[in-house]
């Protein structure tokens, strides 16, 4: 699979303004999600008071980019909010504009993301790209993809250093092991997979992929 070239996602310390949004307003820039990765937030999230979960969803603000109308696409943070979606329509977030787009049509929006390297348009088989158009326009729309749970459940253990500013990371690393021999698994089912993801995630043979640690 080729990924464009991108920019990386501006980091929200460098004076940019935060401000209050739904998050049923936001539009994904990618196609799929690792389930997995959804229902261990949502454990998480169910463990927080409501005070707790503003003041985290704050330190964690959304990089966005705003049309003419002021329709809002999020260019990183599918998951936390995709849990939180399903738990509550009417929740909101803080987030942060890294470009804006005078244009009111879509597709004008699409063309300036992906021109920036800010769309991910491969499907949850990981088949693609896909044409711009295709991008669901709702984070309840998104599918599955268990590569890209399989790449969560790694970092989470340690195996891989995350790359915040490095637009869909987990998803050039779940390209790269679906290229690889791994026995049958899926999104709640990810035990028979992990041995073998983890001897290939410390492998040279990943060192070309940011965030690779090699051996421990």
């Amino acid at each position: 699979m080729h990924l464009h070239r991108y920019e990386p996602i501006p980091d929200p310390s460098d004076g940019f303004q935060l401000f209050e949004v739904a998050v049923a307003a936001l539009q994904p820039t990618q196609m799929c999600i690792g389930m997995a990765e959804i229902r261990s937030r949502q454990l998480d999230f169910s463990e927080e008071s409501h005070e707790e979960r503003r003041r985290y969803l704050r330190s964690k603000p959304v990089p966005l980019v705003r049309n003419g109308a002021g329709d809002l696409w999020m260019v990183d943070r599918h998951h936390r909010l995709r849990a939180l979606l399903e738990l509550d329509s009417r929740v909101t977030t803080y987030g942060y504009v890294i470009a804006e787009v005078e244009s009111h049509d879509r597709s004008d929006v699409l063309r300036e993301l992906q021109r920036r390297g800010w769309l991910y348009l491969h499907d949850g088989r990981g088949k693609g790209p896909c044409p711009p158009e295709q991008l669901p326009s709702s984070l309840l729309d998104l599918e599955d993809d268990p590569y890209r749970s399989l790449v969560w459940k790694l970092k989470k253990e340690g195996i891989l250093r995350p790359q915040p500013l490095i637009p869909y990371h987990e998803f050039r690393w779940g390209a790269w092991l679906r290229s690889r021999p791994l026995p049958p698994f899926h999104s709640g089912f990810l035990d028979p997979a992990l041995p073998a993801a983890r001897r290939l995630a410390r492998s040279a043979a990943a060192s070309h992929l940011a965030g690779w640690k090699g051996e421990a």
